[in-house]
């Protein structure tokens, strides 16, 4: 459903003035300034003018809601009427962060409903609609009947936003990246929320990254970040609340495209469920559980979801999306045949005895784009198949003869570029380190 106040006759000089000198603004000029950057009304220059404005100055609290809702309300605005709750979870982007995958249809085959509007690789960032089109004939761009009958059938949908959604982000966010505004935490809140929250839904969970992989490096700023979309998505109406979490390594043991959906599928159908990756997903499914009202504390809720990944009844959820999606029907039994491979296949040992102390998560992710995994500038062509595997983690015992990682790519020249950089990316110490906690802190409010 279309929403959203008229440009007509509006004059954004007079906001924007307001923000230039630290006045409030009012909700009803954020509004008309939010459908004019939707349908033209609001020029380039006008747009500009005010993201920097917002970037040096700030908005309060009540105002990034006002800005959040209007950009929200800028486009369409789904509305559910499931026997379930429609509830979702959001990243800040990691690297081999495949959570979605296994969340979305977990949560499904425990009676929810999981509309999940997601991105592509952004930076080092793997993703999620990368990830799922590496699996053969599947397609994320789905107009909204299409996204909600397969929500409705399959109890999940993992789908692209069409330009109906949020129209004033997408004006926004191509404005911010050659103005130099992108960092501004009013933005990036409004950002988000306004595309996750026009999915309609009851309940979100944020998973706020933290570490030489994250965005955010430090605990500071990912703390600040929480705080802003808890509070915030709060204002705007939905039950939310955040982890914080750490990036120092990655989340799994691969990084690229059709590695990962690898990784996903031995946690749906191997009944192994005891990784990192499958923890974390336990831990904000049970927040977000909390949040919906559908269990009394996360712990159990994280044990209900630790038992439909590993009973096989995510799997099939999983499998229903998939071939609604045009991907193989027989995806689940068949993943093994289905996903691309790379023809060059290589180890990478340690240089000497000792333990993993210290890794450039970051760096690591952009091994992957370099190997074609990853988009160097917009447009580009995304090669399914690269990437890492059996990635060592920190703690780990290393010597020559046990490989750090695989190296997955298109050609020998690739292999040896991508060598490099993960020698200089992974430090190896004579003593061992602790292994980071998962989860740092729980944001409510």
């Amino acid at each position: 459903m279309a929403g959203g106040a008229s440009s007509a006759g509006f004059d954004p000089r007079a906001l924007i003035a307001k923000l230039r000198d630290s006045v409030e603004p009012d909700a009803g000029a954020l509004a008309q300034f939010s459908q004019g950057l939707a349908d033209g009304g609001v020029s380039d220059a006008q747009a500009a003018a005010f993201a920097m404005a917002v970037f040096l100055n700030g908005l309060s609290e009540s105002a990034r809601v006002d800005l959040t809702t209007a950009m929200r309300d800028s486009g369409d605005v789904l509305h559910w009427d499931l026997p379930g709750p429609a509830i979702d979870k959001h990243s800040t982007g990691g690297v081999g962060d495949s959570v979605s995958l296994l969340l979305a249809p977990a949560l499904a085959a425990l009676g929810c409903y999981v509309p999940m509007v997601s991105g592509r690789g952004l930076g080092h960032t793997g993703g999620t609609l990368d990830k799922l089109e590496s699996i053969p004939g599947l397609r994320t761009e789905v107009d909204a009947h299409k996204f909600r009958d397969i929500t409705t059938r399959a109890g999940c949908a993992i789908v692209s936003a069409t330009g109906r959604i949020a129209p004033a982000d997408k004006r926004l966010y191509a404005i911010r990246d050659v103005t130099g505004t992108v960092e501004s935490l009013d933005l990036i809140t409004a950002s988000i929320l306004s595309k996750k929250l026009a999915a309609g839904l009851e309940a979100l969970v944020l998973d706020v990254k933290c570490g030489s992989g994250a965005f955010m490096k430090t605990k500071d700023d990912a703390r600040a970040l929480a705080r802003a979309l808890v509070r915030t998505a709060q204002g705007a109406g939905c039950k939310t609340s955040a982890l914080i979490t750490d990036m120092n390594q990655p989340c799994c043991g691969a990084l690229g495209n059709a590695l990962e959906i690898m990784e996903v599928m031995e946690a749906l159908t191997s009944g192994e469920v005891d990784s990192a990756l499958c923890d974390l997903t336990c831990a904000l499914g049970g927040e977000l559980m909390v949040s919906a009202g559908l269990a009394p504390t996360a712990d159990e809720a994280a044990w209900d979801i630790r038992d439909v990944l590993a009973d096989g009844r995510a799997a099939e959820r999983f499998g229903v999306m998939v071939g609604a999606l045009g991907g193989p029907v027989d995806f689940v039994d068949r993943w093994r045949d289905r996903l691309p491979s790379a023809p060059v296949v290589r180890d990478v040992c340690a240089p000497k005895n000792g333990y993993v102390v210290e890794m450039d998560c970051e760096a690591l992710g952009n091994v992957v784009v370099h190997l074609g995994g990853g988009r160097l500038k917009d447009g580009d062509k995304i090669d399914p198949a690269v990437g890492l595997s059996q990635v060592c983690m920190l703690g780990d015992s290393v010597n020559p003869d046990v490989p750090m990682c695989l190296i997955h790519a298109r050609s020998d020249a690739q292999a040896d570029a991508a060598e490099a950089a993960i020698r200089r990316a992974v430090v190896i110490g004579e003593r061992p380190v602790n292994e980071p906690p998962l989860v740092y802190e729980r944001i409510t409010a």
